[in-house]
């Protein structure tokens, strides 16, 4: 094994945080990222003098705002967020149900905004999350519009099932897939949990590229599919504007 670079322990320090592991102390820290102890508690200390890290009375270490800031820049996320939040707080109104909005990495969804409605449906996402495309409805948006090379080495890997409801078919997934690009919107019927459903849409960038996705997450009992589709496209729809997107007559 070669001996990773400097710039690539400091990485490795940083990864060791992710949703489950919010909070670490040194001997984490040292383990999750495979450094030793000694090698993890400089980084760490540089780390926390930037304001990357931030460490409590008890000794434990945080991300700090100092990495907000510089996610802040990014066009992907807070720059996204800051543009969508309007339309984001309109479909929220008209529905007073969950409301989301994702952008892809690779195979997966990460969500950069959470509006919480007032269902208790039983999936409960934050901000930063990550999700399969398969399994959701925003990143079935997000998948049935990407490069056809991603949708092939998607469908021929393999697809994680959380539970019954699931795809975890290839075929069934081309098929659904290709319903999303025919209908422009995508519905993903308790495919993360036993009582949720969600409906997306896509959001297209400046280019007409899909850079995004909202969707609206409801209880499966008594989901009215057809009265929400109108009000998630229109919210997806007023997202690509204000992204600059312009619709081109056919």
């Amino acid at each position: 094994m070669t001996d990773r670079s400097a710039a690539d322990r400091l990485l490795a320090v940083l990864a060791a945080f992710d949703q489950e592991h919010p909070a670490l102390r040194l001997t984490d820290i040292s383990r999750r990222a495979g450094l030793s102890l000694t090698t993890a508690h400089r980084l760490a200390g540089a780390l926390t003098a930037w304001g990357a890290l931030e460490r409590d009375a008890s000794g434990v270490y945080h991300v700090g705002l100092r990495l907000w800031e510089v996610a802040a820049l990014a066009p992907r996320g807070l720059g996204l967020r800051q543009l969508a939040l309007p339309y984001l707080e309109d479909l929220y109104e008209a529905t007073h149900e969950n409301v989301q909005l994702a952008v892809r990495d690779d195979t997966e969804v990460v969500y950069i905004e959470w509006l919480s409605g007032r269902s208790a449906v039983g999936v409960h996402i934050r901000v930063g999350a990550r999700w399969p495309l398969h399994a959701t409805g925003v990143g079935l948006a997000l998948l049935a519009h990407g490069d056809p090379g991603l949708q092939e080495a998607y469908c021929a890997a393999p697809l994680a099932a959380f539970t019954p409801h699931t795809i975890t078919d290839p075929v069934h997934l081309r098929r659904a897939l290709a319903e999303v690009r025919r209908s422009g919107v995508a519905v993903s019927d308790r495919q993360v949990a036993d009582d949720a459903l969600s409906v997306a849409a896509p959001v297209r960038g400046p280019d007409g590229v899909v850079a995004a996705a909202v969707s609206v997450v409801v209880p499966h009992d008594g989901a009215r599919i057809p009265a929400l589709v109108p009000a998630v496209r229109l919210a997806a729809r007023g997202i690509s504007r204000a992204l600059g997107w312009q619709p081109t007559a056919h």
